[in-house]
């Protein structure tokens, strides 16, 4: 995919680029990056994803390139032109042999690195039997690899926010642990602490004495390997962004069979990569095969499935000058194609380029604990600060005066707000995988308070996805003028076809046939009629109309209206009107004649799921505005809309990919928080698009990777408990950051007042952290509707 849509040298006027963003740690750098950048003269709109790691910039004349990284580069991060993308897109097996991350490397490095020291770290600080002689010493070799290396993005993001007058969670972090351990190295080299022999002095209250024997190197080594592992993990998460586009990518051809003309002017088959083909190219795509590009029917004629791309679930009939869509199947006979358009600007190219500027456009959420903290942080400081100065400017010690203003710095150390979210989306996301719910992070929550209206794909999400069996109407009473005295079946005037006589050759003739639709019809057969019997013969299909043949001595035909026609057979009053019925409600008609008489309607269609009515309800009760979306007709989709209990004006039929978004996005536009269930990969920048994406897990890549929540088992009626579950889990996240910090709140003056030494500050902060795990837990007895 083109990372650049214009010229970055000379050109049009406005040019747009994208640059990939590195150094950033949280939502905050992004907004910062962005403020920078819009403030450029020249700069028309710049937007900066945290979660992708990318900027969009358009600008006009008088700066360039270099100008714009060198803006971001002055604010304390990286940024670079990306890589060209490789000329065939990249398989799954190449995506999972590539090098990983080197951040994510580097953090798991460390975070092994702080695990492996701070427990034993905390055990001879916590443990008064394993106090050995000069045991601090041993405290101090094993901390300070853990402060200085693993804690090391702490600090550097903590610096480079600081350059900038910003503080974060970053900047609590790194002044809390280098507080801990600056004072711990105090008291180890100039203190008494670092005599043989020396053992914690424990008291409730700051000593006015002596206090340079106290050391806090397990808090300042297991608050680093704590938030170091959320950090990793948050880091892992995010590098998934990108998995949309590759999986939308990755449904592709791969390669194609390209018509050439050897020496002697003879056209022959030439097997080339995808990415050699060229427009005006044609090329063979066989039963069961990819299209490998846009393009035209040139020759043969088949069906087309395009419900991954369209939505819609009735196979395309196509045949010379038809159009065809890359990556749709080739589900009937031989076609060639020739290539009209290749690369960037084929539809499916188009459709993940909709999925990137969706994700984009998406605003990043920041964390409410780095949000409260830019105003928390400062105020904490500051109050260190002012603790040292009045307690020395009532004469008492600088030990004292010190201690007061480390147990201040420790008090607010955000061990608990560090864990308010990791462990309640632990639990939250645990308990949501029990129960085919999966949710990809904190930031997807946020979304789940606020949405008021869900829009439902219809196909493969409100119903089944593919084609069904769903009626059988035979021909009433006839009157012996329609009776057919040769019959070979003898039948009376007035009596009526039986259906398994019908299913039976029907299935039979179908059963030789590779159009889905046939399929359908076979497969239902076989359910309900039991094995079906050979075709002995004169077996045709008829392009766009049936087919026919001969099975157990009856001449029979299964197809459209004009087959029979064709064959001089009239359809009766009785299955004209079934037919029009079934078509008006957006199924199917098949007729069945055999024997020169017509005898059944076969009605398939995309059948309903049986729980999708009920999950409509459900969504109702949890005060949802539902909305079908479907790439079918105005009939499949009101038919749909009606048993499943969606309003008509509810209902948006006959929408392409491009119009699925501009969908959700009017009803943004109109003041409502959308979320949407889809499951194809036409969903999938609509996904991204919506404020709240849940993916049906029986659904394509695409549509589960731009999706937020992913619905696992595929029953609609797991969305609303993924709703349900969503502001549970959010909810117990602000209860546990409202505790973290009223805990701040009443300990930090006891602890400026000299009523709690560092030591019970640590403590202190360790219960505050069993609190936020211990309500986090609660999670696990979330209960879904069904049960």
């Amino acid at each position: 995919m083109a990372t650049t849509t214009a010229h970055t040298d000379g050109g049009p006027a406005e040019q747009r680029i994208e640059l990939e963003i590195g150094g950033m740690t949280c939502a905050s750098c992004a907004a910062r990056i962005e403020k920078k950048l819009n403030r450029m003269d020249g700069v028309s709109v710049a937007t900066v994803n945290y979660a992708t790691e990318k900027a969009k910039v358009a600008f006009g004349g008088g700066i360039g390139v270099g100008d714009l990284i060198a803006t971001v580069e002055a604010t304390g991060y990286t940024a670079a032109l990306p890589a060209p993308p490789a000329a065939a897109p990249p398989s799954r097996d190449d995506a999972e042999a590539a090098p990983e991350d080197p951040e994510l490397t580097s953090l798991r490095q460390r975070l092994t690195t702080a695990v492996v020291l701070a427990v034993p770290v905390v055990a001879l600080s916590m443990i008064p039997a394993l106090q050995f002689t000069n045991w601090q010493w041993l405290a101090l070799t094993l901390a300070s690899p853990v402060v200085v290396y693993a804690g090391w993005p702490f600090h550097r993001a903590a610096w480079t926010n600081a350059r900038h007058g910003a503080a974060t969670m970053d900047t609590l972090v790194s002044v809390g642990t280098l507080a801990a351990y600056g004072w711990s190295l105090w008291a180890l080299f100039f203190g008494t602490a670092g005599m043989p022999g020396m053992t914690h002095p424990f008291a409730f209250t700051i000593s006015r004495g002596d206090a340079s024997g106290d050391l806090y190197l397990e808090a300042a080594a297991g608050v680093t390997a704590f938030l170091l592992a959320g950090r990793y993990f948050e880091a892992r998460a995010k590098r998934r962004a990108g998995a949309a586009l590759r999986a939308l990518l990755e449904l592709g051809a791969r390669d194609v069979a390209v018509l050439r003309r050897d020496v002697t002017g003879r056209e022959t088959e030439v097997r080339v990569p995808v990415g050699e083909l060229a427009v005006g190219d044609r090329f063979v795509v066989r039963p069961g095969e990819k299209i490998a590009t846009d393009g035209v029917v040139r020759d043969g004629g088949s069906a087309v499935d395009a419900s991954m791309l369209t939505g819609e679930s009735v196979p395309v009939e196509v045949g010379p000058g038809s159009p065809v869509t890359g990556a749709t199947v080739n589900a009937g006979g031989r076609i060639v194609v020739e290539a009209l358009r290749i690369g960037a600007d084929t539809q499916l190219a188009r459709m993940a380029s909709l999925v990137e500027d969706a994700q984009n456009g998406k605003a990043a959420a920041q964390r409410l604990a780095d949000r409260i903290s830019a105003v928390f942080v400062p105020a904490v400081i500051v109050l260190a600060l002012g603790t040292l100065g009045v307690w020395l400017g009532f004469g008492e010690g600088a030990a004292a005066a010190f201690t007061a203003a480390v147990a201040v710095l420790i008090i607010a150390c955000p061990c608990a707000l560090g864990l308010a979210t990791p462990t309640a989306l632990l639990v939250g996301t645990g308990r949501g995988a029990q129960l085919g719910i999966l949710i990809k992070g904190p930031e997807v929550l946020e979304s789940t308070r606020a949405v008021d209206t869900v829009v439902l794909d219809k196909t493969g999400t409100v119903t089944t996805g593919s084609m069904t069996l769903t009626e059988v109407h035979t021909v009433g009473p006839v009157s012996t003028d329609d009776t057919d005295a040769t019959d070979a079946t003898h039948e009376k005037a007035g009596e009526k076809a039986e259906e398994k006589d019908v299913l039976r050759l029907a299935g039979a003739l179908e059963h030789a046939s590779e159009h889905p639709i046939a399929k359908a019809i076979a497969t239902a057969a076989a359910d309900r009629a039991g094995e079906l019997p050979p075709v002995e013969g004169d077996f045709t299909n008829v392009p766009g109309l049936g087919v026919r043949g001969t099975v157990e001595g009856h001449a029979v035909l299964v197809g459209r209206e004009q087959l029979l026609a064709d064959a001089g057979v009239r359809l009766p009053a009785e299955l004209a009107a079934a037919k029009s019925a079934a078509e008006a409600r957006g199924g199917t008609a098949v007729l069945v004649a055999w024997d020169g008489r017509a005898r059944a309607v076969l009605v398939v269609a995309d059948a309903v799921k049986p729980t999708s009515a009920e999950a409509v309800r459900r969504l109702r009760a949890l005060g949802l505005r539902p909305v079908l979306l479907t790439g079918d007709n105005a009939a499949v989709a009101g038919a749909v809309a009606a048993e499943v209990g969606i309003d008509p004006a509810d209902v948006h039929a006959g929408v392409l990919p491009e119009e699925k978004v501009a969908v959700v996005r009017g009803l943004q536009d109109q003041g409502r928080t959308v979320a949407m269930v889809g499951d194809g990969v036409n969903d999938a920048a609509a996904l991204a698009q919506a404020d709240l994406g849940l993916a049906m897990g029986t659904g394509t890549d695409a549509a589960i990777e731009a999706g937020d929540l992913t619905l696992v088992r595929g029953d609609l009626r797991v969305a609303a408990d993924a709703i349900r579950l969503s502001r549970k889990t959010l909810a117990t996240i602000k209860a546990n950051l409202f505790w973290a910090f009223a805990y701040n709140l009443a300990a930090i003056p006891l602890a400026a007042a000299g009523l709690l030494n560092p030591m019970i500050a640590g403590a202190a902060m360790a219960l505050s952290s069993v609190f936020v795990v211990g309500n986090s837990l609660r999670l696990r007895s979330f209960r879904p509707l069904s049960d």
